[in-house]
């Protein structure tokens, strides 16, 4: 007798991306949003500007910063020649050695001023480098919530960047088949939008413990307060279905 075929969990989920793989994108900075450089669906690359906040008073700051440290520069070589001509001028009787070791002193307080003087600019150039609000990973704008004109503050979102190509199934099964779910089970994946087509999948997480469920049933005759077990299920080829997605997912337990 051919054995039956074992009875499919049925269960629902949405496409969610993996960890690290979407990346709510703030600013650094309070400031106004002078420019908006991508729109919503665009790709964008790490490091790739999203927006740029108002930064003409830094940007002077930085100028200023970097004129007192060219200033310096040009102190320190002018001690460094004093210093020599007096080395000299000891070296023959000349001049006393007081006058050498107060040479030495201004060539070293020229130094110093230079050091401080650099470390100035770089902590300006960083701040002004805030102002520019890039991508931190490869991906495509899913959601862009700033416009030019728009002030920020600190921490403020601006736009959310997901790795379209690194997809899973975040689903909900009932309580009562928990004891049906493993990892490595097959599922079978499908979605209104695609009649007639599935995809499939494999059980690569199962939660340890029940939850409530968070995810609205798409049969409105089912109940939205039982309690489920999510589970995580990997995509096992290309698919068209687009993150935020609801699927229905059949998953055949393991024997």
């Amino acid at each position: 007798a051919v054995a039956p075929a074992p009875r499919r969990v049925a269960a629902e989920g949405r496409v969610i991306t993996y960890p690290g793989a979407e990346v709510r994108v703030g600013s650094d900075r309070a400031g106004r949003i002078v420019s908006v450089r991508v729109v919503e669906g665009a790709a964008v690359r790490k490091g790739d500007v999203l927006a740029v906040l108002e930064s003409d008073e830094l940007a002077a700051s930085v100028a200023a910063a970097a004129a007192r440290l060219a200033e310096a520069e040009a102190d320190i070589r002018l001690a460094e020649i004093t210093r020599e001509r007096r080395q000299a001028l000891v070296a023959e009787r000349i001049a006393a050695r007081s006058d050498l070791d107060q040479a030495e002193r201004d060539l070293d307080a020229a130094r110093a001023r230079r050091a401080t003087a650099a470390a100035e600019v770089a902590r300006l150039q960083a701040q002004l480098r805030k102002m520019r609000i890039l991508s931190p990973i490869d991906g495509t704008v899913i959601s862009r919530v700033v416009d030019p004109g728009e002030t920020v503050e600190a921490g403020d979102p601006v736009a959310t960047i997901a790795d379209l190509r690194r997809l899973r199934v975040e689903g909900e099964a009932d309580e009562a088949d928990a004891g049906a779910l493993a990892l490595g089970a097959a599922v079978e994946i499908s979605a209104d939008g695609f009649p007639g087509q599935s995809w499939p999948g494999r059980i690569e997480e199962v939660a340890d413990s029940v939850t409530l469920r968070a995810l609205k049933p798409q049969d409105p005759g089912r109940p939205t307060d039982t309690r489920i077990l999510a589970v995580k299920v990997a995509l096992l080829q290309p698919t068209p279905l687009r993150l935020g997605t609801t699927v229905e997912l059949k998953i055949t337990p393991r024997r």
